[in-house]
């Protein structure tokens, strides 16, 4: 049971030094603690945990007009940061982890500035059938976040300039382009501001939990474990990673997001692979990575292993259901060579 707020503003909008502090907050909470941390970037691309960045952002085009291209610990999909932008993390233990009580937090305080929000989907928030809030999740062990955006007053014609979605992906939304899908908080109601969502924020944290929210002792920041963070954040293998030339390629969109397969075999047997998605669960990833390395290269084969590794879970859990429509779709592919 939460018997602790914290609330802290970033004094930086550096997206490495946000995400670096972002992560250190999330290792450093209580046990019955929660923290409301709020922060903004400059002319930033965040990319999700699984995504590959040079197909989820126009780079040349970012890095020539000065901005960052930033990788989060998350899943989901790149968001494009101004400071039009608000973001929030909730940093909570797992026992008291609850994106339903966390989302009411940030619906109640766009209704104290007069705009109408819903949930919709896996992660969007929405106002008139626009999205100006997405939400995505971590967890290590016990510690969690929930963290995401609020769309104030941001550059659409930048973030159309910079973003790159796929067709695919706007057509399951039922929209032509990323601008028509999104919306600004400050065209319902003129008056806001950062400081006005933020004042809003802090006051619906503490309705929604019932306590009042303690500023953070910014003093007992460690900077030899933010230091390390911030290195990681804005270094070029965590950002790019090595991306080794692959061979072939298989690229889906599901409900739960897209799968893009990057494999490369040698004697017959699969010796690396990647893939890339923008689906939530981070682990999942990584995961069916092991389980397709050194599979023979061979439909019927990965096809049977995607079958063990979905066997392993839950038949009504995620990880089953996203391993059996990859494997449904790799049935059909013809060109295994």
């Amino acid at each position: 049971m939460i018997d602790k707020l914290s609330y802290i503003e970033s004094k930086t909008f550096d997206p490495y030094k946000n995400l670096a502090l972002e992560e250190y907050l999330m290792l450093s909470c209580g046990e019955n603690e929660c923290i409301l941390y709020l922060w903004q970037n400059k002319k930033t691309v965040v990319i999700g945990r699984n995504q590959n960045p040079w197909k989820e952002c126009h780079a040349e085009n970012l890095r020539s007009d000065g901005g960052f291209i930033a990788r989060r610990l998350s899943g989901g999909g790149a968001v494009y940061h101004d400071t039009g932008n608000l973001n929030f993390t909730f940093l909570i233990r797992k026992d008291n982890y609850s994106v339903s009580k966390q989302l009411d937090v940030i619906i109640r305080a766009v209704r104290k500035l007069g705009i109408t929000a819903v949930r919709s989907g896996r992660n969007d928030i929405l106002t008139d059938g626009r999205k100006f809030s997405g939400n995505a999740f971590y967890r290590t062990g016990d510690f969690c976040y929930h963290h995401g955006t609020i769309m104030m007053d941001v550059n659409t014609d930048d973030l159309s300039r910079y973003l790159s979605v796929p067709e695919d992906k706007l057509r399951s939304k039922g929209v032509s382009s990323v601008k028509s899908r999104v919306t600004n908080l400050k065209k319902i109601n003129g008056d806001i501001t950062a400081e006005l969502l933020k004042k809003s924020m802090l006051s619906a944290f503490e309705e929604v939990y019932s306590l009042k929210a303690e500023p953070f002792n910014e003093r007992c920041l460690d900077k030899s474990a933010l230091d390390p963070l911030e290195e990681k954040f804005s270094s070029w293998d965590w950002i790019y990673g090595e991306n080794p030339a692959f061979e072939n390629e298989f690229s889906y969109r599901f409900d739960w997001g897209s799968a893009d397969l990057h494999i490369n075999a040698e004697k017959g047997r699969i010796t690396d692979i990647i893939l890339y998605s923008d689906c939530l669960d981070t682990d999942f990833i990584p995961e069916l990575e092991n389980a397709l390395t050194g599979v023979k290269y061979d439909k019927a084969e990965i096809c049977r292993a995607l079958s063990q590794y979905a066997g392993i879970h839950d038949p009504s859990g995620p990880r089953y259901k996203m391993a059996k429509d990859i494997e449904e779709k790799m049935l059909l592919v013809h060109h295994f060579v």
